[in-house]
């Protein structure tokens, strides 16, 4: 078990009323759908983190504009594992994702923000509350 929580970021990715999530297969979450996202490393900005994972995890043709702050989240739903999470948003600007990482993911969709598939990974439970609610904070 980690002394101090790790830092996650999150993107919550909209096309056209839709958000794109993926359904995970290792780690925390397995089974549970997902955004883009991953760990901060050191020395990176919230911003270049997240355009770091969305090329490795969603493939260098997608393409994100208006990145900005969403939410943060203290998630312990994964105990032992505990997180510090930054949501942040964006919009779609072109490509379609591909699945980069086929040992950690399943496969990509775009779905209806109303009509989300579930299981949902924690986080973007938050995400999408924040989105409808303009709250920014939250613990799970």
């Amino acid at each position: 078990m980690n002394e101090r929580p790790l830092v996650g970021l999150g993107l919550l990715l909209i096309k056209d009323g839709k958000v794109l999530l993926g359904k995970r297969k290792s780690s925390h979450g397995s089974g549970e759908y997902a955004g883009l996202g991953g760990h901060l490393e050191a020395l990176e900005s919230f911003e270049q983190s997240l355009l770091r994972e969305v090329a490795e995890e969603g493939g260098p043709d997608l393409k994100v504009k208006n990145l900005r702050f969403l939410c943060i989240s203290n998630i312990t739903a994964y105990a032992p594992k505990h997180y510090v999470d930054i949501g942040m948003i964006a919009d779609w600007e072109s490509g379609e994702p591909q699945v980069m990482e086929p040992e950690k993911l399943e496969s990509w969709g775009w779905y209806d923000i109303d009509n989300l598939p579930t299981p949902l990974f924690s986080a973007i439970e938050n995400y999408v509350a924040a989105y409808k609610t303009t709250q920014s904070y939250f613990t799970s």
